[in-house]
């Protein structure tokens, strides 16, 4: 049975639910995973049904379904050191309230566990989204820092997402954290790390985007298969590498998106150097069911161009797998 695809509305908040839900409609889209942004859905009203039925008349008018909802924004300041100027700009005022750090993280974390009532009340299984990190400014480890330090950002991110992950458990929503930098999991081994702080608990899987990966040089059907019963939902975004001029960096030089300078830049689904069939061969073989969001972004096109686009490019790899083994026949001749 095919999987469901779905758009991811986070690039997309400057226009309506409605106008979003729309355009997937037409584009041949089967859902949308909702951003907890814009206008697009309010984690503080989980408990308005009014508001709860009107979200999900959106998506019945246009033929949509609703397999999960995100909260990326909120969930980076449960953890992040230090919270500043950056935040303010994604988390709302209710969550910045004064700007005090604590208050910044203490109100987010309740927003994410508003996140997973309101998943809830409107039917979703999964939340997708970021962690945070209070350690990820160390990246170069220079000046020095000791084991201890990562160890304790370890902790506090354990600490502040355990009784997050309590009230996913009570609402029966499954919390899929992408794999990101300047995430407390951003690689493979990080990603090990974050499952055993938290005591590897089911309410916390992966939500697989292999943009991330790629440009980290990690294999990201490898991650599939070694982390297969923690994918919990999927992001499919493209990354193109290039290189080969002998000045560019994995580190990009704090050049802008699409910046032709940078030595890889994030581009529509399909164009990049992700290997999407085989990416798609594993998540077979794992059994994973669920939705294939497409979450777009590439500073070099027009969004109204590369959604369908993007969606037609995957759609060709979402072929069931083969119901008997090629050579059975074989043992049949008479």
């Amino acid at each position: 049975m095919p999987r469901p695809f779905t758009l991811f509305t986070g690039q997309w908040t400057d226009l309506t639910l409605e106008e979003v839900a729309r355009y997937a409609s037409d584009w041949g889209y089967d859902g949308l995973e909702i951003a907890v942004s814009g206008e697009h859905l309010d984690a503080w009203r989980w408990d308005d049904d009014t508001y709860i039925a009107e979200r999900l008349d959106i998506l019945e008018r246009h033929g949509l379904k609703l397999w999960a909802i995100s909260n990326h924004l909120k969930g980076q300041a449960v953890c992040d050191d230090p919270i500043d100027f950056r935040h303010r700009t994604i988390v709302g005022s209710r969550v910045w309230g004064d700007g005090d750090p604590e208050g910044v993280r203490t109100r987010a974390a309740e927003e994410m566990k508003n996140t997973a009532r309101l998943a809830r009340a409107l039917g979703a299984k999964t939340v997708v989204g970021f962690t945070g990190s209070s350690i990820w400014h160390y990246l170069a480890m220079f000046p020095p820092v000791p084991a201890e330090t990562i160890e304790a950002g370890y902790q506090d991110f354990a600490e502040r997402w355990n009784p997050i992950l309590d009230v996913f458990d009570e609402c029966g929503i499954r919390f899929a954290h992408e794999v990101h930098p300047s995430e407390i999991a951003y690689d493979y081994w990080s990603t090990q790390r974050a499952l055993e702080a938290i005591g590897h608990r089911e309410a916390f899987g992966l939500n697989w985007d292999p943009s991330h990966m790629i440009w980290q040089g990690i294999d990201p059907v490898a991650f599939i298969t070694d982390f297969a019963d923690r994918i919990y939902h999927v992001d499919c975004k493209d990354t193109r590498i290039r290189m080969g001029n002998g000045r560019a960096g994995i580190l990009s030089s704090h050049l802008p998106w699409g910046d032709p300078r940078r030595g890889w830049d994030f581009v529509s689904a399909g164009r990049g150097d992700v290997p999407w069939e085989d990416a798609f061969r594993a998540l077979a073989a794992i059994g994973y069911q669920g939705p294939i969001s497409i979450e777009w972004e590439d500073a070099g096109m027009d969004r109204l161009y590369g959604a369908p686009e993007a969606l037609t490019a995957l759609k060709k790899y979402d072929f069931a797998p083969a119901s008997a083994a090629f050579d059975a026949a074989f043992g049949k001749q008479s």
